[in-house]
Parts: C-alpha cells; structure tokens; sequence
C-alpha cells in the first residue's frame, strides 16, 4: 500500500465485530469537521462498491473527475472476496480494503472523494466516508441515497433546499435537494471538511442529475465490470 493512502499505524481490519465497533470510536477522535482542502481542488473522486448476487465476491471501483468540466481523468478497480461479514453499521470494515486496493492503483491520490455512502450520518458517527478520510487523510464527503440514522423536517421543492438531519440532537447531516422537484440525498462530512463546503461541492458535482456525477461514473464504471 502506498504511504500516502494508508495510515501504516491503523490496523484496518478487526479480529471480530466488537473489535470494530471499538475502532471506530477510538477513529472517530481522529476526525477533523473543518476544511482542511488543498486550493485549489483539482481532482476529485467518486468512490462505490457493488456486491456479487450470491457469494463474497465484490468489485470496488475508484473515477477520478476534473472538478471544472465533469471529464473522466484516471479510474481503477479491485475484484476480490470480501473478507468481513455483512454487519449494518460496520459496512466500511467490508469495504474499505477493497476501496483503498483500487486508490493504490491510481498514478496518484485525488484532492476530494465522495464516498456513496455515509459519513458522520452514523449511530457511532463514523460511516465510510469517515473511515476512507481517516485512514488515507484525503478530504472524503459520504452523499448517501437514503437515510440510515436521524430525523427532518421538511425539505424545499427548489435545488439547493435543505434540511438539517438530526441526532440525539446533533447535526449529523443534510438532507439536500439537488434537482428540482426530484428526492433529495443525504450529505455528511467524512473527514477533513465543513458540512457547508460538503453541500456546495454535492451541488457543483449535480449540474442535471439527483447524484453527484462522482457517485454515477463510479456506479457506471463497477456495473461494467459486474460479475
């Protein structure tokens, strides 16, 4: 594993569920909720993983964008059997090796990834997008489909409208409409940015679609290679 995507000092995978959810509260301390971006941003990334229908194979797939003009610069992936059980709530401990098989082969790290998943919208405020950050110290924002953790009020029908999510009377998150009229997604910081910033990036990143062309590319690129 290359230096710079890997934290040689943190042990990624756990000897047992209990193991992880330990981990991730003593991670979770490691995290950094201001911007703390290179300037300018000229890469960023979207990070997905997809699951074979029966069986432990799964393809992580990495599509690194030019922020300006949506183009495709550099993409990779990594097939391999996952080697941590379907847990909810521990999903990154299933997917973040794979995740960081497929940064390693890239010519060199992006400035920004957006994990399809969760960041602190956590019970234990610590979702992939979280742990990918911590562990390569890479700015990460998790922009999820649905909702895992949290409450709301009602959103805006105009791009741009938000509503706080909530819990245990923290904000964890946005609940952000990107189109008009169209569903809206779940924004939250992953690691090394400020829930504003996260919000105008997603935004930037959704100029026709609900999902940030991070995310589509990246869910594009592992349907291609599904098994």
């Amino acid at each position: 594993m290359r230096n710079y995507l890997l934290n040689t000092t943190t042990k990624i995978m756990p000897l047992s569920p209990q193991k992880a959810i330990e981990q991730q509260k003593q991670l979770r301390t490691q995290l950094i909720t201001t911007d703390e971006l290179p300037i300018p941003i000229k890469t960023i990334a979207g990070a997905d993983v997809a699951y074979q229908q029966e069986g432990d194979l799964l393809i992580a797939a990495i599509v690194v964008l030019d922020p300006k003009s949506l183009e495709i610069v550099e993409k990779a992936t990594y097939t391999g059997a996952a080697t941590f059980p379907y847990i909810p709530g521990l999903f990154s401990f299933r997917e973040l090796d794979p995740l960081l098989q497929a940064l390693q082969q890239l010519s060199q790290p992006p400035d920004l990834i957006v994990c399809d998943g969760q960041g602190r919208a956590h019970p234990r405020r610590f979702g992939l997008a979280c742990h990918l950050g911590v562990v390569t110290g890479i700015p990460t924002i998790g922009c999820a489909k649905t909702r895992l953790v949290g409450t709301y009020g009602e959103v805006g029908q105009a791009r741009g409208n938000y509503a706080e999510l909530v819990d245990e009377e923290e904000v964890i998150g946005r609940v952000l409409r990107t189109q008009d009229g169209i569903k809206p997604v779940f924004v939250s910081i992953g690691h090394k940015i400020s829930l504003p910033t996260a919000c105008d990036w997603i935004l930037q990143l959704c100029p026709k679609y609900r999902l940030p062309e991070t995310t589509r590319q990246a869910d594009q690129e592992v349907r291609r290679h599904r098994f």
